[in-house]
């Protein structure tokens, strides 16, 4: 999946093919302008006060407490941009934005489009990052506030993936325990144990992320099958022999290739035989080799932000291979450019040294 402009017309189509569209300007000053249109709506409850059903301006204006001048160009916007249909006198919703930025849809991403206030600041640091090499590293500066949106954030963006995930994990029959590594949420745990009764599992993750991930988790009902528990993912012993199935979810690309293969190696020590190690991530590269957007647009975010970047599905298997387990095919996601690389630990498996 990738952004691009595209044509509204033949005339568009030809002057675009021709190379006359001024590109750049169209991936720049019109994205973050509309990126910052969908963030102020979802903040301000544009989205939710159209959501009983159509409304004029002025009555969205009164709804969420803001100007009625400015709330009529901001819905103008969002009809541009096909968020919202309008007559010129009432708008309402399209199905996209319907399902994806009301509050109470089950899809929701409010709570991502509301975190990304403080994903756009970081961002305003690349230029910095770039010229130093050093990264932000948001874990270790966010505040209380902003650590309580970064969960309901990562909450908002798991529903799809993690019901799918649930589905393409093969997990070994009679499994009982799963360790989920930086779950913070735990809604992966969720849709793995609602698919497997007899699976019950730890969330293991900060404090700081805990804190305000143990009431989204509360949330799912799923009573003490479910438990959180305090600690790092790079110096926690993870036992030995101790659990059927790891999960590393959309947490490798905070970590260094030195930090991934000792993770690794302390999973596979961890896994009980037949068990199984998976990792799923934002592919830097297709199956083929191909260089994807997505990837690399995430790749630099997260060189930026954290302390590493994306990973190709071969490296991460190779992780899994020094830590003499037997990786699968890589397992693409629908849902943009994810994949899970999962690996099992066999009986006569032992970690290269």
């Amino acid at each position: 999946m990738r952004l691009a402009v595209i044509p509204d017309s033949p005339q568009e189509r030809q002057a675009l093919e021709a190379g006359m569209v001024p590109t750049p300007l169209f991936e720049t000053q019109f994205a973050f302008t509309l990126a910052q249109v969908v963030m102020v709506a979802t903040q301000l409850g544009v989205f939710d006060a159209l959501a009983t059903g159509p409304a004029t301006a002025a009555e969205v204006a009164e709804c969420c407490q803001a100007h009625p001048q400015a709330t009529g160009k901001l819905l103008l916007a969002l009809a541009g941009s096909g968020y919202v249909r309008t007559d010129h006198k009432t708008y309402e919703l399209t199905a996209q934005a319907r399902t994806w930025l009301v509050r109470e849809s089950p899809q929701s991403l409010a709570d991502k489009m509301v975190f990304q206030f403080h994903e756009w600041d970081l961002m305003a640091q690349a230029s910095q990052y770039v010229r130093t090499g050093q990264p932000v590293e948001f874990h270790e500066r966010m505040n209380d506030q902003q650590w309580a949106a970064y969960q309901r954030g990562m909450r908002a963006l798991a529903t799809a993936p993690a019901q799918e995930a649930a589905q393409l994990i093969a997990v070994p029959a009679a499994a009982s325990t799963l360790l989920d590594i930086g779950g913070s949420h735990g809604y992966y745990s969720v849709a793995l144990c609602r698919r497997h009764p007899g699976l019950r599992a730890e969330v293991l993750d900060l404090p700081e992320a805990i804190k305000h991930a143990a009431p989204l988790l509360a949330a799912e009902q799923m009573g003490d099958r479910i438990t959180h528990r305090e600690g790092d993912a790079l110096h926690d012993d993870l036992g030995d022999d101790a659990y059927d199935v790891v999960l590393l979810i959309s947490l490798a690309h905070h970590l260094t290739a030195e930090h991934n293969r000792a993770l690794a190696a302390r999973v596979a020590r961890a896994l009980r035989p037949g068990g199984v190690f998976a990792v799923m991530e934002p592919f830097r590269t297709d199956p083929s080799g191909g260089i994807t957007q997505l990837g690399a647009l995430t790749d630099f975010y997260f060189g930026l932000t954290s302390r590493a970047g994306t990973w190709s599905a071969d490296e991460i298997a190779e992780w899994q291979r020094h830590a003499g387990l037997e990786p699968a095919p890589p397992t693409a996601l629908t849902s943009a450019d994810f994949g899970i690389q999962t690996a099992t630990k066999h009986l006569h498996q032992v970690p290269e040294r």
